[in-house]
């Protein structure tokens, strides 16, 4: 992968001039993505302006293009909505329009134009672009501007940043503002859950979406809601019969609440809308039951942007300034997408014609095109929907029992991975025991069987219902042995950390000295540390960054109307930085301390001499953070007392231990979604190697293959041998060797105005759509 030394892209940013703006519905994140653009743009050497009001303010101009300062952008990444405003601008439809925007532009100087907004925007953003020549000519020709002036400023170039809450622009995993409307729609849900319970109520919820179900169907997903209904895969003839069965046999099994979700844009096979009220009439009618509808409306749109929403903007943004700085006037229009965790540089007008063909297939009732040209994800999450929703024990039992337990610390997420894997594990006829208190639990014989309703409700609740403990199982190996034995275990699914990968590679290398561990063995990430091997994200990790961000943002607003004040605040992680860097780059930390990116005195002088500076200026509070083992001498305390002396006279210095809080609450609507499907794609491996290696009347593995990590790395699932990853992990420090996330840190400090010399920046891949690709992409 080409890298760029950014000495040499300082100097190409000088005498450049590049403008940002916000267009069409506001998307939480649109103010981190233009703090991105700006300050990237400035570290770079290019003059960059903010354009208020969209295009209206492109066409008006005047004082609607300024010109950004470094402080222009400060405090603005934790709030919602769009600080420079957007407005639906129809005159920027008509030529007429686009000609005052383009002598806007040349006036100050301005070939370099990024644009966040939905696919009506960027659309009207390339128009603009390929007209870019002749309207130039036009101006010379109407003597508005001279031929040099012309020539000057000869083509421009555009990129694009996808801000929509719906998701629903292909190419991209994520666009801006999704995740964080489906926090807001999760916190209503679960509000909604508790006094549903104490009523016995049905609700029918219904969340934005006119023309795609992604806020939906993920959300019924992570609330395991009884019914669903998207515009993409209408119900089929006799639906309403269907969903009352389903209501009906749900209050047999003593559930007390029943959740239907309904997209706004909801269908039938036939075309025709679907309404909440309709619905919710047809509860009361059939049933009888006490309903109620509750119509979520812009609120999905309000509030503070999430931590992935603020850290998605964050490197799309800073990947926008690198594409238009080494764009040409050849470059095709881009627009700057996610592809796992990374950015991606896709063709602007191909990802727009297949946004389109999605609406294409679904006005000619292509309904099942319409899901796979969404996109893996999209395909991926309906698939399991209907796997969850639909399934039921099974009448016929199969010959194998599993085992499922919780190890080492607590992480939001678990108890939804628990949820899904029990229900498909009965699904396929197995037996399931709950195994308490991990390795420990196992030894003493602390297992009771799983049932269906058992694991009601579980998708929202954080911690561990099952009980978790960090005992390993090389202690206890030999009761280990006589409870599989007993209970006649045929396989152990361990939803856990870095002690539940170790356990299990305790488990594998004692399989020559015990029989009876010949089983498979699979191990679901789970720690808010992210410090498993394997995988790029473990389960909890996305719940305790949001946690530790909503902790920082307190702090930092607890010094708002005070004199110049600097926090350093501790988290979490153990020997890990993933939290730290991740909560930084979210809430726009000036440093973040870790144990990968080693420091000494001299950096921690020159990091509060830079923070004294800004502070001289127009900064008001400055936000440290510091891994908690990230120093053996360096601690929390030291840099406190170090960060107070030095500042002494110019700001005054508080520390901040956020400790458990990052652990505690309800699961993000990422990690129930993803606890979800991984319990799922957990038990589907589970049984085909149950299934691969029964014979004569028993289970028996012992290859390495057959003891494995789930890893979800870059969008691709894979089963990763715990035996293999032995050679990557530092077993010291309890982390992987190399860590995917360390690429973060170089971005963390150019917007933090760092001028600093780094090595190198990694930019994004160029990447193309097509329908086949979109179809088979194997995303999450």
């Amino acid at each position: 992968m080409a890298t760029v030394d950014l000495e040499k892209l300082k100097m190409t940013g000088a005498g450049k001039a590049l403008a940002v703006l916000t267009s069409g519905g506001d998307a939480q994140g649109m103010n981190a993505a233009v703090r991105a653009v700006a300050r990237m743009g400035i570290y770079v050497g290019a003059k960059v302006y903010l354009i208020n009001e969209g295009y209206q303010g492109l066409v008006d101009g005047g004082e609607n293009i300024k010109l950004a300062h470094w402080h222009s952008v400060t405090n603005i990444i934790q709030l919602g909505g769009t600080v420079i405003g957007s407005a639906r601008c129809k005159v920027f439809t008509t030529r007429e329009g686009r000609l005052a925007a383009a002598f806007n532009l040349i006036k100050k100087g301005i070939t370099n134009l990024c644009v966040c907004g939905g696919d009506g925007s960027l659309t009207g953003a390339n128009i603009f672009r390929n007209e870019w020549s002749g309207l130039l000519e036009e101006l010379v020709a109407k003597g508005r501007i001279t031929d040099v002036m012309a020539k000057e400023h000869d083509h421009l170039n555009i990129v694009g940043l996808v801000g929509s809450i719906d998701n629903d622009f292909c190419g991209t995993d994520m666009t801006i503002g999704a995740d964080s409307a489906l926090h807001r729609i999760m916190e209503i849900v679960d509000a909604i859950m508790t006094t549903a319970q104490s009523h016995q109520r049905t609700f029918v919820l219904e969340v934005m979406g006119r023309h795609c179900g992604y806020l939906a169907l993920v959300s019924a997903l992570a609330s395991g809601a009884d019914w669903l209904f998207i515009p993409e895969a209408p119900p089929h003839e006799g639906w309403e019969d269907q969903m009352c069965t389903r209501l009906e046999n749900s209050r047999l099994k003593g559930s007390r609440l029943n959740i239907i979700i309904i997209a706004e844009g909801a269908i039938d096979r036939q075309g025709n809308p679907i309404s909440a009220t309709y619905v919710k009439d047809l509860v009361v009618n059939r049933l009888g039951y006490d309903t109620r509808l509750t119509v979520l409306g812009h609120v999905q749109r309000g509030g503070t942007p999430s931590a992935f929403d603020r850290i998605l903007s964050t490197k799309q943004g800073v990947e926008a300034v690198v594409a238009l700085l080494e764009a040409s006037p050849d470059t095709p229009a881009c627009v700057i997408g996610l592809s796992g965790n990374h950015a991606v540089r896709l063709p602007l007008m191909e990802c727009v014609e297949m946004t389109k063909l999605v609406q294409k297939a679904m006005n000619e009732k292509r309904f099942e095109e319409a899901v796979k040209l969404r996109g893996g994800s999209f395909e991926n999450n309906w698939n399991i929907y209907k796997l969850l929703a639909f399934q039921k024990p099974a009448q016929l039992k199969s010959n194998f029992t599993l085992a499922i337990m919780n190890v080492g610390a607590p992480a939001p997420g678990m108890n939804s991975a628990v949820r899904s894997a029990v229900r498909l594990a009965l699904a396929h006829g197995h037996r399931v025991y709950g195994v308490q208190d991990g390795f420990q639990g196992l030894a003493n014989e602390s297992v009771f069987e799983m049932e269906w309703h058992k694991v009601a409700g579980w998708t929202g609740q954080g911690g561990s219902l099952l009980g978790t403990k960090r005992t390993l199982p090389d202690k206890n190996m030999e009761k280990i042995v006589a409870t599989i034995t007993k209970f006649n275990i045929s396989a152990l699914l361990v939803i856990g950390g870095f002690e539940g990968y170790k356990g299990v590679l305790q488990l594998y290398e004692a399989q020559n000295v015990y029989e009876k561990l010949c089983i498979p063995m699979c191990v679901i990430p789970a720690t808010i540390s992210n410090n498993v091997p394997g995988p790029d994200f473990s389960l909890g990790a996305d719940t305790a960054v949001n946690a530790a961000m909503e902790g920082c943002d307190k702090i930092k607003q607890s010094a708002s109307g005070t004199k110049r004040r600097v926090f350093v605040v501790e988290t979490m992680g153990g020997y890990c930085g993933y939290l730290a860097t991740s909560t930084a780059m979210a809430v726009g930390a000036d440093a973040a301390y870790i144990f990968e990116d080693p420091f000494n005195i001299h950096d921690l002088k020159t990091n509060v001499e830079h923070l004294a500076e800004k502070m001289k200026k127009d900064v008001q509070r400055g936000l440290v953070l510091r891994n908690e083992k990230c120093h053996e001498n360096y601690t929390t305390d030291f840099i406190h007392r170090l960060y107070s002396a030095e500042g002494k006279g110019i700001f005054d210095c508080r520390v901040n231990v956020l400790g458990h809080l990052q652990q505690g609450g309800a699961p993000s609507p990422f990690d129930r979604n993803y606890g979800t499907k991984l319990g799922v794609r957990a038990i589907q491996w589970i049984s085909t190697k149950l299934k691969e290696n029964f014979k004569e009347g028993r289970v028996f593995t012992n290859s390495p293959d057959t003891a494995c990590v789930l890893s979800l790395k870059r969008k691709v699932i894979s089963f990763v041998p715990v035996a293999e990853l032995k050679a990557v992990t530092d077993f010291e420090h309890r982390m992987p060797k190399v860590q995917w996330w360390f690429s973060l840190r170089p971005m963390l400090k150019m917007l933090a105005k760092y001028q600093t010399s780094f090595c190198e920046y990694v930019p994004g891949e160029i990447e193309h759509v097509t329908r086949r690709s979109i179809s088979i992409d194997a995303g999450f």
